[in-house]
């Protein structure tokens, strides 16, 4: 009888699905535009909004693709889609559960004329990381020149255009194909498709003339219906499995948490356990709340009161003790099994370790596990990752880092403050804090400054040493014999600078007092030009003589500094410092 009661309660849900890509790419625009699919607003089993995510209903779907079904000969039978209103990599982390994703799509919106783009890349990386399938939309079509434009189904807007225009898209679909090549996955366009196991579908949509849609979400579900079957069942009667996907102060209620629910179902007066920033919170449901549909009663009261929901949907939670609630953590009835099942997941996420490494700290779980493994991807191991902001403790433990490491002396706040007590310490102590609530620019902020401190310490540690150089005694260019001596050269390679001492056959006969270029006194002289020098100590056809080839004089000390910075010199100059040193060695 149970096994018969287990069996009615399981359903496939709606797969739950996130829109990816760079900034401009079109993301937000393409949510508006399957949020804005023309059926109208009221009718019943339309399009609805759900708290931090849109249900597109089957029927929509199947009536918006049409033909489309019979050509591709797809067979529908998943209730719908659920799309995450919030676009990005930030709601698309938020949305972890252990070993993966919550999400069991994501589309992947690129600019067509841009192809893939930072934040594109990482978001790939990402999704392959989770191991989440995806679309990629190429967006922007109706920017092609002399694309004309017809609403609707991409298939039909193909039919329309010029070869040239054609051959145009053509160019552009397999410029991104090969960019993804480069990035380990097989990929052509809709239409062209032989094995959708084996490659990444694009799809040519313009998001602002919503041309694509009908086939950006027939795939969606034809992919959802063939490769997640099994992960979309549910039990509907089921203990919840849910994801925090943000905490809110809501007028009138207090602190409230959004929730993604994946499976099972959620009821008023239940007990419910989630990750708070001290522990495990317990409380229990006073309200299941979802957005009142537009025009509906009372204008100032933004929700509608439910007594129960279903997975997959999305929903406000009005309860008790939600003040330290964290985006990002697992949702689940209360039970002891649960509890350690949350209290694993937080543990496994957060770190606090004797790594000589940075301090991470971010808004939600999900975020901070995204940046821990981009960041050990650039083999750099953190010290300390936590949720909140930045306190000042955190400044004093990165000191001592610093001192070690500068570069791994540093603190990571992605979408989170830093209090002002860090600010006014991590200033005093000279510790960097790189802030950014969007991930590429964090790493990339970091990157840039790493580079040019490196830069720096180089351009100070050029300065201090002897640097190789080689220059011919020019012909009839002796301007004084001796005290000093003063001839014209060509530096033959390697930069000579004022003070060097110079030698010929391994022994120093002089040093470097002046250099004039066109009558005009210079530090420094580089490979081509030719100067007049002045030569203390040397005396013209005794030390030295038209036609001699001169080098500098490099201290022992030197050339082991200078195979630290190896990488400022040319080959050319690099085989000069060997031949130097030969010279010296043999002298």
């Amino acid at each position: 009888m149970n096994e018969e009661n287990n069996a009615e309660n399981v359903s496939l849900r709606k797969p739950i699905i996130t829109v990816l890509g760079h900034v401009d790419a079109g993301k937000t625009k393409i949510l508006d535009s399957i949020r804005g699919t023309n059926i109208a607003e009221k009718e019943a089993g339309g399009i609805t909004q759900h708290i931090g995510a849109t249900e597109v209903p089957i029927k929509i779907i199947q009536k918006q693709a049409g033909k489309l079904l019979e050509k591709f000969k797809f067979d529908l039978n998943i209730p719908g889609l659920l799309f995450i209103d919030t676009p990005g990599h930030e709601a698309f982390t938020t949305l972890r559960k252990r070993g993966g994703s919550i999400a069991d799509l994501a589309v992947v919106v690129v600019d067509i004329h841009k192809g893939l783009q930072n934040q594109t890349i990482e978001a790939i990386d990402i999704l392959k990381t989770y191991k989440c399938p995806f679309i990629v939309v190429a967006n922007k079509i109706d920017t092609l020149q002399g694309w004309v434009v017809e609403k609707g189904s991409i298939s039909e807007n193909l039919k329309t255009q010029r070869e040239d225009v054609l051959e145009q898209l053509d160019i552009k679909i397999y410029e991104l194909v090969g960019q993804l090549h480069e990035k380990g996955f097989a990929s052509e366009r809709f239409d062209r498709i032989t094995d959708f196991t084996k490659e990444v579908t694009i799809i040519p949509t313009s998001a602002k003339k919503e041309i694509g849609i009908p086939e950006l979400l027939m795939f969606l579900s034809a992919i959802s219906k063939k490769y997640l079957d099994k992960k979309l069942i549910v039990n509907d009667k089921g203990t919840c499995k849910g994801t925090v996907l943000e905490v809110n102060e809501e007028r009138g209620l207090g602190k409230t948490i959004d929730v993604i629910l994946y499976d099972g179902m959620l009821t008023v007066g239940e007990e419910i356990i989630l990750g708070g920033k001290n522990g495990i919170i317990k409380t229990k449901i006073r309200a299941l709340l979802e957005p009142k549909p537009v025009g509906e009663g009372n204008p100032n009261e933004k929700f509608n009161n439910i007594k129960e929901i279903h997975a997959a949907a999305g929903v406000k939670i009005s309860a008790p003790n939600l003040d330290d609630a964290i985006s990002g953590s697992p949702l689940r009835h209360c039970s002891e099994e649960n509890e350690k099942e949350i209290n694993d997941e937080i543990h496994n996420i957060k770190i606090e370790s004797d790594a000589i490494g940075p301090i991470v700290r971010s808004n939600t779980l999900g975020s901070l596990e995204a940046i821990i493994k981009l960041l050990e991807d650039k083999g750099i191991k953190v010290k300390k990752a936590d949720i909140g902001e930045i306190p000042r403790k955190d400044v004093l433990e990165m000191e001592s880092v610093a001192e070690k490491d500068k570069y791994k002396g540093v603190i990571f706040a992605f979408h989170t403050k830093v209090s002002e007590a860090a600010k006014i310490e991590a200033k005093k102590r000279n510790v960097k804090i790189f802030e950014s609530n969007v991930v590429y620019k964090i790493l990339e902020d970091y990157e840039e400054w790493v580079k040019e401190e490196k830069d720096l310490e180089k351009n100070k540690k050029l300065s201090t040493l002897t640097m190789p150089s080689k220059f011919l005694v020019m012909v009839g260019m002796v301007f004084r014999h001796s005290k000093p001596a003063i001839v014209g050269v060509r530096i033959l390679e390697g930069k000579l600078k004022k003070g060097t001492k110079i030698m010929k056959n391994g022994e120093v006969i002089g040093k470097v007092q002046a250099i004039q270029s066109e009558g005009k006194a210079v530090e420094e002289a580089i490979k081509g030009m030719e100067v007049a020098v002045s030569i203390d100590d040397a005396v013209v056809e005794k030390d030295l003589f038209e036609k001699d080839k001169l080098y500098s004089f490099i201290p022992q000390r030197d050339f082991l500094q200078l195979d630290t910075i190896s990488d400022s010199f040319t080959t050319d100059e690099l085989e000069l410092i060997k031949e130097i040193k030969k010279m010296r060695n043999e002298a």
